[in-house]
């Protein structure tokens, strides 16, 4: 059987806003099939073309129910006709903006046959053109299942023996304008809940410390550098293990993307495992340098990592750098200063065979230790946009310290200090663990 040409009849213009609507709808939530259904829209609309209508009745020749009409412009919309769903399947291009379903139209299959649903023919179309603003057309004595219709699925139902020019207009254009507002609707609920599971996975991916059984005070500070974004490429974790002994960690992957978030989660994943099972020191960052160099999706891409372990007594601790800032530490009596850097690692991935040794420092009896990544001190000051650095950090915090703040207060404090420097938000992940000692 040949393909029906569809028959087109002008009907007066109706302003759809539909290519308005593509634009506003969705920003960033919208996926490729939505920028496309949009730029479609717009070029109709950027060339003035009005709003085609696709009419499916049983018998649309016979007894013509659109009704001709002009606007006062004397712009016509367009019509298309199909007399079943095969036709209207074909007919059903992305510049259709409105469907006008007979609902006394056979439902698929059933040869004419009433059938138990009366509406399974406009539960076909509504799958069948989901994106579209349908009409559902009925006799003026059916009211009841014109009613049913809008509750199924339709924007709003028409009596065929009632039908004019003014009438179809508006009905026209309201149902493609509430379409609009009910697609925009879906999407931005849509939105919200992939946001809020977003939020809950990367939630689960931050760390909880375990520290049951130390004395030890933890404190921790995360800023992701990527917009709505709540895991960076920076990771951090607390864990005792049975001796009594205190690892803490703090590590930053280079760049700011969700791949570099993901290598962060399985670094700091793998060396809590590696802890636990009893390595430290150049054994715990070699293995780790595996890792990452069989996770990485680049062999451009590194990481900075510092570790510490602390004594049970709590008064000394190994240190090992791998390309990553040395802590600071604060003391009562003496001004807060840096840990000792010098014998400092490669980062983690540059050097194959590389080496880490483990410094031993002594802590006292009470004392601060601060971990960072470079997010706290790679901020922009002044007006000729020099960095803060490590000494601009270690003097801040000297001055927040004698200012009475400690544990979270100070965190916070010195993390907002930075951004008000810097002159709003920072580019880059910013981490920030403390561990205090009070006898």
């Amino acid at each position: 059987m040949p393909v029906p040409v569809p028959r087109q009849r002008a009907i007066p213009a109706v302003e759809s806003g539909q290519a308005q609507a593509a634009q506003k709808v969705g920003g960033p939530l919208k996926e490729e099939a939505h920028h496309k259904e949009a730029a479609a829209h717009h070029t109709h609309s950027a060339a003035g073309t009005t709003l085609t209508l696709l009419l499916i009745e049983d018998d649309p020749a016979g007894s013509p129910i659109v009704p001709e009409m002009l606007d006062s412009s004397g712009k016509p919309i367009r019509v298309r006709t199909a007399r079943n769903l095969t036709e209207a399947e074909r007919l059903l291009t992305d510049d259709v903006h409105c469907i006008l379903l007979d609902l006394a139209l056979p439902a698929p299959g059933r040869a004419g046959a009433a059938g138990d649903d009366e509406l399974a023919v406009l539960k076909h179309v509504l799958e069948l053109a989901p994106r579209h603003a349908v009409l559902a057309l009925t006799a003026s004595c059916d009211a009841e299942r014109g009613a049913e219709a809008v509750r199924v699925g339709a924007q709003d139902y028409l009596f065929r023996d009632e039908l004019d020019g003014r009438l179809l207009s508006r009905a026209i254009r309201y149902a493609v304008e509430r379409k609009r507002s009910d697609t925009a609707e879906r999407r931005l609920a849509e939105g919200r809940v992939r946001a809020q599971e977003n939020r809950r996975l990367e939630r689960g991916l931050l760390p909880t410390p375990l520290l049951e059984g130390s004395s030890l005070r933890f404190a921790a500070r995360y800023r992701p550098g990527r917009s709505r974004a709540l895991l960076g490429g920076d990771f951090y974790d607390t864990v005792r293990t049975p001796d009594g002994t205190v690892h803490a960690m703090i590590g930053d992957v280079c760049g700011h993307g969700p791949d570099e978030a993901a290598l962060g989660v399985e670094l700091r994943i793998a060396w809590r495992a590696l802890i636990l099972a009893g390595l430290c020191g150049d054994e715990l960052l070699g293995t780790l340098q595996q890792v990452l160099e069989h996770e990485r999706s680049d062999e451009e891409i590194f990481a900075t990592l510092c570790t510490v372990d602390i004594s049970p007594d709590g008064r000394r601790a190994g240190l090992c750098l791998a390309g990553h800032p040395s802590p600071l530490i604060a003391r009562p009596g003496r001004p807060a200063e840096l840990l000792p850097q010098d014998n400092n690692g490669p980062a983690l991935g540059l050097l194959h065979g590389a080496r880490w040794p483990r410094r031993q420092v002594e802590l006292g009896a009470e004392w601060s230790l601060m971990l960072y990544t470079d997010g706290l001190i790679e901020g922009r000051v002044g007006t000729r946009g020099e960095r803060l650095g490590q000494d601009g950090m270690v003097e801040m915090v000297r001055r927040q310290l004698a200012e009475g703040l400690r544990g979270e207060n100070l965190l916070r404090a010195a993390v907002h200090e930075v951004r008000e420097l810097n002159g709003g938000e920072l580019t880059d992940d910013v981490a920030v663990v403390l561990l205090d000692r009070v006898p």
